[in-house]
């Protein structure tokens, strides 16, 4: 047996033709879907990046105990169970993330890894010289335009790009470069699981030209591929050539997923290899008056992911499910699928039965960011319930491993820290409990509920006593199944359940 995840970050499923896009050119996605099968109703868990992957590697939702962070020692990691039980399982990705303090903890549970560099102005060639062409950017610097006042980030990834003069060099294609190297060499073999993850279609939208003129357009305005994480302020004109620079992105996603499918025919890989395409979340492109994910509520442009899945065994290809599943169900996916047992803390299910005949897995999930919105959809409604207080607070982190996205937990949060009594997925271990900050300003969102047939573009808030009763019983139900901290209930404002 064998199995390939291909992994897209930021894929935006109404940027597909799957999902009804007319005007983005993805064929490769549409030949996808006629070969798998497409789900509808697909939904992250934890968010943003590195919260997903954790979900991707334990099935269980992370996001009420801690926020941005690595795999803890206590985790029951998916590639790592394949590997200890004799599968080999192989990570090829340029997804930076992975090699910062608050990621370094994922790629070493699988056997072997590749990685390739440069995106999002990582830290990767250093060229301090003033001839690195900078051009002038929307909203990437401080007043008037002055490259000096560039953060170093922004300057780095223009160095990076200065060395990517062609697509090849670039990191998406030089990823799936080392994943067709992977199925060349490997595709006789038996026992092995390919995670194959690109950070495209992430922003900056850096695609090579041949991408860029798909979408012709008038614009003269400046450099805009990398918007911000904000309320909309710019015109009309430079969102949408944002758009289409992000379309360019998405055609060339598509245009590698190819090759994948390529090979799969090549070496008849369809008779024996589970194949799962996915992503972590979307992203808003001006939707709701925003830019990007996070600072705002997670609206299904974020929240409402793009799935695929071709399982061998019952052969189906071309049909749809209507069953709500998500990121937590994949590990559990994958695991089932080489005859292992499933992890006893594990939350997600299998979707063996849901490719086959849409079997549901579940009524409800949860979804959200640490300190935000705790959200939670039967896949009619979806209901937003925000922090009852402006901070956020009560909040803390739980951890073993006190690391932020970019760096170590500061002194001060250190000094907050005491230990927290085990919970039930620590396997017996106290945790550090440390006071938790949040930037966010959920509060100011206020709760929200959403009836997604009638209102798929969640513009009116639903006001219904009684579906709001439903979904706040779904909500706590799945909280405490969760084991989520007491407090977590009390920034709610939601009642505390007997056992907690």
């Amino acid at each position: 047996m064998k199995a390939i995840m291909v992994m897209f970050d930021s894929l935006n499923r109404r940027m597909l033709e799957p999902y009804g896009c007319d005007w983005v050119q993805t064929p490769n996605f549409q030949r996808l879907a006629e070969r798998t099968v497409t789900f509808d109703n697909s939904y992250v868990g934890s968010m943003p990046c590195m919260p997903a992957r954790r979900e991707i590697h334990t099935g269980r939702y992370n996001f009420l105990h801690r926020s941005w962070g690595p795999l803890e020692p206590f985790d029951d990691s998916m590639p790592e169970i394949l590997r200890e039980s004799g599968t080999h399982s192989h990570l090829i990705t340029d997804h930076y993330h992975y090699f910062e303090d608050g990621g370094c903890t994922y790629h070493p549970r699988y056997q072997t890894w590749e990685i390739s560099r440069g995106q999002e102005g990582e830290g990767w060639k250093a060229d301090l010289r003033d001839c690195i062409p900078i051009p002038e950017m929307v909203g990437r610097s401080d007043g008037p335009w002055n490259k000096e006042n560039l953060p170093l980030r922004y300057r780095q990834d223009w160095v990076n790009r200065f060395y990517m003069q062609n697509e090849a060099d670039m990191p998406q294609p030089q990823t799936f470069a080392m994943g067709a190297e992977f199925l060349r060499t490997n595709h006789a073999e038996d026992n092995w699981f390919l995670h194959l993850e690109t950070f495209d279609p992430h922003e900056p939208y850096f695609a090579s030209q041949r991408f860029r003129d798909l979408y012709p357009h008038a614009y003269d305005g400046p450099h805009f591929d990398w918007p911000p994480y904000r309320p909309v302020t710019e015109t009309p004109e430079q969102v949408q050539h944002c758009r289409y620079e992000s379309a360019a992105l998405h055609s060339m996603c598509d245009w590698y997923m190819g090759r994948v499918l390529d090979l799969m025919d090549e070496y008849h890989l369809w008779e024996d290899t589970l194949l799962i395409v996915n992503t972590d979340h979307g992203f808003l492109l001006g939707e709701h008056d925003w830019w990007a994910k996070c600072a705002q509520p997670f609206y299904n442009e974020v929240a409402h992911t793009p799935l695929f899945i071709w399982d061998p065994r019952c052969g189906l290809r071309g049909e749809r499910r209507k069953s709500l599943v998500q990121t937590i169900d994949l590990p559990a996916t994958v695991l089932e699928f080489f005859g292992q047992p499933l992890p006893e803390n594990m939350q997600g299910q299998p979707l063996r039965d849901t490719v086959a005949n849409d079997a549901p897995v579940r009524d409800a999930g949860l979804y959200g960011l640490h300190g935000g919105h705790v959200n939670c959809t039967d896949g009619r409604y979806t209901y937003m319930r925000a922090p009852i207080n402006p901070d956020n607070s009560p909040l803390y982190n739980y951890t073993l491993m006190p690391t932020h996205m970019r760096g170590m937990f500061s002194m001060d949060e250190l000094h907050t820290t005491e230990l927290a009594e085990p919970f039930a997925f620590t396997k017996g271990c106290k945790t550090l409990r440390t006071n938790a900050g949040s930037w966010l300003k959920a509060h100011e969102f206020g709760t929200m509920l959403f009836n997604l047939q009638e209102d798929p573009q969640q513009e009116h808030p639903l006001q219904d006593p009684k579906i709001e009763a439903m979904m706040i019983d779904h909500t706590v139900r799945l909280m405490q199944e969760n084991d989520a901290p007491v407090e977590q209930y009390e920034r709610l404002g939601l009642p505390v359940p007997a056992k907690v």
